[in-house]
Parts: C-alpha cells; structure tokens; sequence
C-alpha cells in the first residue's frame, strides 16, 4: 500500500480529539492550542517569535482596524469546523501575518501530525504540517 493510501486511511479512522492539544506550526516557532468547542473545534495562539520577542505584541496586521489591539497572546485562530471521514473541514484560519482568515482544513496525520490547508479559494491554497508539542 502506497504511503498516500496509507496515509488517507489512517485519517479516515481519526477519532475527532486527535487533534486536540498544542501543536508547533510550520513556520515562526507558533504554538496553537486546540480544544473541542461543542461539535466544532477552536485553536488559539500561545506562542511565536513574536510574542516571544514582544509579550504584549497585538494584532496589527489586522483587517478590521477595531480588531488590530487585541494582543496575539491567546488570539483565537481556528473555528468554525465539521468532523467528516476524519478530517475537520469547512473552518477557518486567521493569519496574523497578513492579517486574513482563510478557508481551512485540517487532517490528522498521525498521532502527532496535522495537515493544514488554508485557502482563499481553491486552488489558491497554502499547506503547513504542524507538529505535536508534549
């Protein structure tokens, strides 16, 4: 069995908490916490290099300028997703950077893996495997 296969058969049995617990994002050391919030999920920012360089750091990027003071600190960036044949789909993902939220997907790839995909449509799309944190 291909790797792809076997990979796709793994998340299709994925119980929906896999993916909860704090994960280490591909780029800028982020740290997102997720947690079930009723049938959907929620993540927030703990950490990055750029709360680690500012711990008052805010929002600045922010396209709605009410929001640009909010501190990155615990900002919510994940919501609004459905559990479906092991994939959480039909959420979003805040990105703080450029400060746009885009269409997301995550799939858990293994026990400490996650595949995300944020999109401002398809297939305009950006990929990040995000790794388990203990």
């Amino acid at each position: 069995m291909s790797i792809m296969l076997m990979a796709l058969a793994m998340a299709a049995t994925a119980s929906p908490d896999a993916v909860v617990g704090r994960w280490k994002t591909e780029t800028r050391n982020g740290i997102v916490e997720i947690t079930r919030c009723g049938s959907s999920l929620c993540g927030k920012l703990l950490s990055s290099d750029a709360i680690n360089a500012n711990p008052a750091a805010r929002d600045t990027n922010n396209k709605d300028e009410k929001l640009r003071g909010r501190p990155l600190k615990g900002l919510p960036i994940l919501g609004g997703f459905a559990f479906k044949d092991g994939v959480w789909n039909g959420g979003t993902i805040y990105n703080g950077e450029d400060g746009k939220t885009y269409d997301a997907r995550i799939t858990p790839v293994d026990a400490n893996t996650l595949k995300l995909r944020g999109c401002i449509f398809v297939p305009l799309c950006k990929n990040q495997t995000w790794t388990r944190v203990r």
